[in-house]
């Protein structure tokens, strides 16, 4: 059990650190080719901070772990458009526009919806799998059609590597996230079946660990007074992570839960308080301290839930 515990923290930091080494060397990439900074956020930056999900779900499938797979989507779901949205708000008041919401915002809760329909039987197969993440490839194409080619500013990063220093920094970091993922999940499950809870509720606490990437990237571009990456990161990682990330992971291997009531209740609640924030973002247009109050109370049911 201790030596479970050890793999799994353990994999969890490799995890962490490569896709924080892989999300700022993709980022500046990006930048030195000149793509807006919300195209930048809502694309390279929640691709690169959902590269953990994307891990923990090829393996997760791979080793037939469906439940630790939806759990670990639902967790980092959830822990991002409440526990993320909440940190940056303290950090600065995010403003968005309604525009922004409402086309964004659909899309992301349009992937869940997705989600929702295709766990519907318990089991999700590879052609669903595939169309899940050709959606995906088609949103990108329509979203670079239109915004992909603005001017970004000087302000979004001090200084801009060259492709030469971006690439290796890149395949380190997604060498790191591949092994961490693999000690995350074997050891996980493991823990799971020795402890007697649900690899649901293993999933979805791992879901929180791997969202500190987007918290940390958002956080940090809040700081610097960069809204488009800021809010673009946190709504594109959920429009990746429901479609993208978990049909990556269906298409290695037919994900099956075992606990479908649970991933219902579970799904559930991604929705509900997802809908509650967006509602919020949409009056305010923007997310301030209060609402940040209002995003970190939204999240504690889910524990008594799952």
């Amino acid at each position: 059990m201790f030596i479970d515990v050890v793999g799994f923290l353990a994999g969890l930091t490799l995890l962490l650190v490569g896709a924080d080494r892989t999300v700022n060397a993709a980022a500046e990439l990006a930048l030195y080719y000149g793509l807006s900074a919300f195209f930048i956020g809502v694309t390279v930056i929640s691709i690169g901070t959902s590269i953990p999900e994307m891990t923990t779900s090829v393996y997760a499938a791979y080793y037939d772990a469906g439940d630790l797979l939806v759990g670990n989507i639902v967790g980092s779901e959830v822990a991002q458009i409440t526990l993320a949205i909440g940190v940056v708000a303290l950090i600065s008041r995010i403003e968005a526009k309604r525009r922004n919401v409402l086309i964004y915002g659909g899309a992301m809760m349009l992937a869940m919806i997705i989600m929702i329909l295709v766990l519907e039987d318990g089991t999700i197969i590879r052609s669903e799998g595939f169309l899940m993440m050709l959606a995906y490839v088609a949103f990108i194409h329509d979203l670079y059609s239109h915004e992909g080619g603005e001017e970004i500013t000087e302000e979004v990063v001090e200084e801009r590597a060259s492709p030469r220093q971006a690439i290796p920094w890149i395949g380190i970091g997604i060498l790191l996230v591949v092994i961490g993922g693999h000690l995350m999940v074997t050891n996980g499950v493991a823990i799971a079946r020795t402890a007697g809870i649900s690899e649901l509720l293993v999933g979805i606490l791992t879901g929180l660990g791997t969202t500190t990437p987007e918290i940390a990237v958002a956080g940090l571009a809040a700081k610097r007074g960069n809204a488009g990456i800021s809010v673009g990161s946190l709504l594109g990682s959920n429009i990746t992570d429901p479609v993208f990330s978990l049909g990556v992971g269906a298409l290695v291997a037919n994900v099956t839960v075992t606990d479908p009531q649970s991933v219902f209740v579970a799904t559930g609640y991604m929705l509900v308080v997802s809908l509650a924030v967006l509602g919020l973002m949409y009056w305010q247009r923007g997310i301030d301290r209060k609402g940040a109050v209002v995003c970190f109370l939204l999240y504690l049911p889910g524990f008594f839930l799952f």
